[in-house]
């Protein structure tokens, strides 16, 4: 890797663990030049501007995301055994796993900050990024439907909805209440989510 491709992931790598404590409208890059000892003229000749800085952090996060959750959940059995294994790797991603951010999920804090402002590209790039995670949490999803450990009328949108809705959850319930069963209750509550979309679920008993 060349020195420039170096300073630059360096600096990457920096700005995505302070916007997972300070926020990604908070990356600048003054502050971040600061904080890596680097003039600002330097880091400017990798970014151009403060959007640009945003954007390249949100394209690395999700860079990281694919690495540490996507490709290692996809090396499981198609089914539910990969879609439990996404699920306990995106809960490390937001907090227990030694490649997690120090602040937790940066999509859910940059989530928040942007979802009230006006189209421009930081917005538009997490906006994309948010409906690729749900395409593919559809196509795992779909996967066990196939595999016939889902129901064949299952509305895949709406469990990845209610998946990430379960994931929401957790980031509450570990990141601000620090309850030490965060893990496990989403957990629970992916199980009881299975249960109600499994074949049969619902079905009355023969008489």
């Amino acid at each position: 890797m060349s020195k420039g491709l170096q300073t630059r992931d360096t600096a990457l790598r920096e700005a995505l663990a302070q916007a997972s404590h300070v926020g990604l409208k908070n990356i600048t890059i003054g502050t971040l030049a600061d904080s890596l000892s680097m003039s600002k003229s330097g880091l400017f000749a990798h970014f151009r501007s403060k959007e640009q800085l945003q954007v390249d952090v949100l394209d690395h996060a999700a860079d990281l995301f694919t690495r540490t959750v996507i490709q290692p959940a996809l090396k499981e059995p198609r089914g539910l055994e990969r879609l439990r294994a996404l699920v306990d790797l995106w809960l490390g991603w937001d907090g227990y796993a030694d490649w997690a951010m120090p602040g937790g999920c940066i999509f859910i804090s940059a989530t928040m900050e942007f979802d009230d402002e006006p189209d421009g590209p930081v917005r538009d790039r997490l906006v994309a990024q948010q409906q690729q995670w749900f395409d593919s949490l559809e196509t795992v999803i779909r996967g066990a439907v196939r595999e016939g450990q889902l129901r064949e009328d299952l509305d895949t949108l709406q469990f990845a909805h209610e998946l990430y809705g379960l994931m929401l959850g957790h980031h509450v319930a570990s990141r601000l209440l620090r309850d030490p069963a965060a893990r496990e209750r989403a957990h629970t509550a992916l199980d009881r989510l299975v249960a109600a979309a499994s074949p049969g679920a619902g079905t009355p008993a023969p008489a």
